[in-house]
């Protein structure tokens, strides 16, 4: 499936106020149901994320967890890779538990030696099933003893969460060693946070270590706050909205000021752009009426620097809505700390040079780490078609520009499921139309080129239309003057 996406300014009459239910963030969602799970006691959580990552956890805390007639369980968490690591840990340190933890073609991709090995230092029984260092793993569980244990910081922060919210339940705790430099450090203060509401204390020996001592979690009711990475792409749609001119207002409903996720910060890096943010009991209500006042002033400048330096080691899932949205305004960047982006759900860092080409950005890349924009421009294409490499977050972070471009499509859209499965309803209210196109891709590109063969052959008519009244035009005014000057 295919959707084609366009966009038409909203006209003077229409609703100025526009409120967005956003999902429920399924970080904290996966992490309560682990912590929900480890407790003794039931516990009594609201307003989980529904979404595809939360419903295999969900699905994965079915039934038992030895399997029938004596076979391991399957656990398939498809393409969730928060699933694959905070499960792991779990199984791994659940008694008599018998699961093989398996998912998507892409998840047997992904690598997890180092949660498999640290694991299997504090006393795990975890084997790999077809590729070492990579799922599906076969998990039979045990009391783990704990004790100290060293992990690479530089690496996924899921590890580094799987292994705390474990580390209480383990016979002599955990103390956590961190090696090099912490990457998503938010992610784990967000997992230690969430531990001591459910009553279980860590504490910071230093800055690279982090101890746990043997405890219990207590159950509780737990409300799950709104998802603030979802929030980044109406920033991204309000900026947009705002550079037509309009002064529309967004209420995105159920973010706090003071929250635990580290994707937050995204209201900091978009008033750099001109948005504003303001708190209410709704939520946080985000414009761009500056940005939409000096598009409406004769001469007026946007208030955009020319340049931006952005370190997103703390806030990776936010590096596509901002590098796409810098590249369509035109402000340089230097944007570092995005050496995890090549094991997500896709090499994102690949992915998005390579559809930005579709739209005429020319993004540099040095190593795993670093992207540049200097506004170098390509030709773009003339209907862009963005391949979404089953990436929820390539799908709604390349959508947007159809404000900017007048339609575009978006390769199977339904990945949006996998966090933020009402997306496409949400986007319509901002003035978006879809279309669902049920054709092959390759009949869309197809179509593509031969409305771009017509437009050539326009083109190549209307020259040739031109230079010959000019010929002609030129050969009257010659005659003309001869005779004048015969005369």
């Amino acid at each position: 499936m295919t959707y084609l996406i366009s966009a038409n300014p909203f006209a003077e009459d229409e609703e100025k106020r526009i409120v967005i239910d956003l999902p429920a963030s399924k970080s904290l969602s996966n992490r309560a149901l682990i912590l929900k799970a480890l407790c003794d006691e039931d516990c009594q959580l609201s307003h989980l994320s529904d979404c595809d990552d939360t419903r295999v956890m969900l699905q994965a805390f079915e039934g038992n967890c030895q399997g029938q007639n004596g076979a391991p369980r399957i656990v398939d968490i498809g393409a969730a890779g928060t699933s694959m690591r905070f499960l792991s840990a779990f199984y791994a340190a659940k008694e008599g538990a018998e699961v093989i933890m398996t998912g998507s073609e892409r998840m047997k991709q992904r690598p997890i030696g180092i949660l498999v090995n640290a694991l299997r230092e504090l006393g795990a029984d975890i084997q790999y099933m077809e590729q070492e260092g990579f799922p599906p793993l076969r998990i039979s569980g045990k009391k783990l003893k704990g004790g100290a244990l060293s992990i690479d910081g530089s690496t996924s922060s899921q590890y580094i969460s799987a292994l705390l919210m474990i580390a209480p339940c383990l016979t002599e705790g955990l103390q956590l060693n961190l090696k090099g430099d912490i990457t998503s450090r938010p992610y784990i203060e967000m997992t230690r946070q969430m531990m001591e509401e459910f009553g279980v204390k860590t504490e910071w020996v230093d800055d690279h270590c982090i101890n746990v001592a043997p405890q219990k979690y207590q159950a509780k009711a737990y409300a799950v706050e709104s998802d603030w990475s979802a929030a980044s792409y109406w920033y991204q749609i309000g900026l947009f909205l705002a550079n037509t001119g309009a002064d529309h207002k967004f209420v995105l409903q159920g973010l706090k000021k003071e929250s635990l996720q580290g994707d937050s910060r995204v209201a900091e890096f978009f008033a750099e752009l001109g948005m504003n943010t303001k708190f209410c009991n709704e939520g946080a209500i985000i414009d761009g009426n500056k940005i939409a006042q000096c598009r409406n002033t004769a001469g007026g400048d946007c208030p955009y620097p020319e340049k931006v330096v952005w370190n997103l080691a703390d806030q990776p899932d936010l590096a596509q809505t901002l590098i796409v949205t810098l590249c369509n305004i035109g402000v340089h960047f230097d944007i570092t700390g995005l050496h995890t982006l090549r094991i997500k759900e896709t090499d994102r860092i690949a992915a998005l040079q390579n559809e930005l080409k579709k739209f005429g950005y020319v993004v540099k890349v040095e190593g795993d780490d670093r992207m540049t924009f200097d506004n170098e421009e390509c030709e773009s294409d003339l209907v862009p078609m963005v391949a979404t490499y089953h990436d929820h977050r390539m799908a709604m972070a390349f959508a947007p520009l159809a404000y900017d471009f007048s339609k575009l499509y978006i390769c199977n859209p339904e990945v949006v499921s996998k966090s933020y499965p009402t997306y496409w309803d949400d986007l319509k209210k901002a003035g978006y139309q879809i279309a669902e196109h049920t054709e092959s891709e390759e009949d869309i590109r197809q179509h593509i080129a031969e409305a771009e063969k017509r437009r050539q052959r326009v083109h190549t008519h209307a020259k040739w239309v031109l230079n010959t009244l000019l010929v002609l035009s030129a050969g009257i005014v010659t005659t003309l003057l001869l005779r004048c000057c015969g005369k």
